[in-house]
């Protein structure tokens, strides 16, 4: 019989029952701050590990009162195909088999997608180039059904938009995330799985020596323990922290680099009696050094059309409002992070950022290079996601997926999820498949 994770009191040491789980999957907090990850790259772990190993029991821990309310409940929606990406990096490789997968997961749950193709659009000449360098990159990472186009096909395609030249990106689509992260989800707990919400954690720690304690401490030695005095004992930690990556691996005695900064990313709204002149996605041509890839155009499931995003820094790591703020955070990011260095070696671009983030006429003339009929009377403003962008102490941009554990008792026992960047909605169930493997050979499960 596999052992049960014991889920108990702090305050008396005595069971309050038993919740499944010897492994646990935590998407935590300290005191106050949610953790939010790309939440469907957490759902898609759980539900890969569990599947791949049911004798196990495994728990999610869970912040907030329901699932996926934070990264996936504010991103585009795109299902990328992973032109972007350095060949042979785990972006590239990640997105490219990650992507099929969600077309095939989707397609067997019956989950409404649409396959509206991408137009990554030169309007200027000296952006060619650099077009013709993404579509050989693209090719390289194995990327379906890609074509350059010129001026006349880019017309058939956006019939209101003007461009040079294009990549035709026809694999690219969308899709409701939250709904394949609840379906995640739901896959994982008809497993055998556990999902506890409203586990707001504040401490983790080994195992006391306690008389109430010294049997389970044996079995389960990590201690998870929340704000209201309960605690969580397991035998292994996956977590999958987001914006306070570098928190939790500091909390549980790894190391805090990199750090994370938070980027603001804002959209606008096409509003819906202009919604004809967009047909599929619409991007930039993008600027290699920057992760970011400009303000495009994207259709949403609902018929609606988002415009965006920007990329400013947030002043809070959950900031998804301008003049959301968190003292604490901003220290951080000064003293610890090498946000100082990024921001000389790069000022110019943060300052036509925080422009076009204070005035949308700005954003909208930067539209109407693309879509020449959109009028600043067409647009509104909309939502915000929040990227949790890791950063070197030397102002590099960290663009990769990073794992890491830790040494000693508690770090032998835990797989930190450090970087997981756009586009790991897309990659969910590709990276999955990796953390699951590496919690196998790590573990020796």
């Amino acid at each position: 019989m596999v052992p049960a994770l014991r889920y108990l009191c702090s305050a008396c040491g005595r069971a309050r029952g038993v919740f499944p789980g010897g492994f646990s999957m935590t998407c935590a907090t300290v005191p106050g701050r949610p953790w939010p990850l790309c939440q469907s790259s957490r759902r898609a772990s759980t539900r890969a590990l569990i599947l791949r190993h049911p004798a196990l029991s495994i728990g999610v821990l869970e912040k907030e009162k329901d699932l996926a309310i934070h990264q996936t409940g504010h991103n585009s929606g795109v299902i990328h195909s992973g032109i972007y990406y350095k060949p042979e990096s785990l972006k590239a490789k990640l997105c490219v088999q990650g992507a099929a997968l969600i077309y095939e997961y989707c397609n067997q749950k019956g989950i409404s997608y649409k396959q509206c193709g991408k137009l990554i659009v030169a309007v200027e000449q000296e952006e060619i180039p650099r077009l013709q360098a993404l579509y050989e990159r693209g090719l390289q990472n194995g990327v379906q059904g890609l074509r350059l186009i010129q001026q006349e096909d880019i017309k058939k395609k956006e019939p209101y938009c003007r461009g040079l030249m294009a990549i035709d990106c026809p694999y690219t689509g969308i899709v409701d995330y939250r709904q394949v992260a609840l379906s995640f989800a739901q896959d994982f707990q008809e497993a055998g799985g556990s999902v506890l919400t409203n586990f707001e954690v504040k401490d983790i720690e080994m195992a006391g020596e306690s008389p109430s304690r010294s049997k389970d401490g044996m079995k389960y030695p990590i201690v998870i323990r929340n704000t209201k005095g309960e605690e969580v004992q397991c035998q292994y930690v996956v977590t999958c922290a987001g914006l306070y990556s570098d928190r939790i691996s500091e909390l549980s005695g790894c190391n805090p680099n990199p750090q994370i900064v938070p980027f603001r990313g804002d959209y606008l709204l096409l509003k819906p009696e202009k919604c004809y002149l967009v047909k599929g996605n619409i991007y930039p041509v993008p600027d290699s050094r920057f992760p970011f890839l400009g303000v495009h155009f994207t259709p949403r499931m609902d018929g609606s059309i988002w415009l965006g995003p920007n990329a400013v820094l947030a002043f809070k790591r959950e900031g998804y409002k301008p003049f959301d703020f968190s003292a604490r955070d901003i220290v951080d990011i000064i003293t610890k992070s090498g946000l100082i260095k990024l921001a000389f070696q790069n000022f110019s671009y943060g300052v036509s950022e925080m422009y076009k983030a204070c005035f949308l006429s700005a954003t909208v003339k930067h539209l109407q290079k693309f879509i020449p009929e959109i009028t600043i009377s067409d647009i509104l403003r909309g939502p915000a996601g929040v990227r949790a962008q890791a950063l070197d102490r030397n102002g590099n941009l960290i663009e990769d997926f990073v794992f890491d554990g830790g040494v000693g008792v508690i770090g032998n026992r835990i797989l930190h999820v450090r970087n997981a960047p756009s586009p790991a909605a897309t990659s969910s169930l590709a990276i999955s498949g990796m953390i699951a493997d590496e919690v196998q050979q790590r573990f020796k499960l």
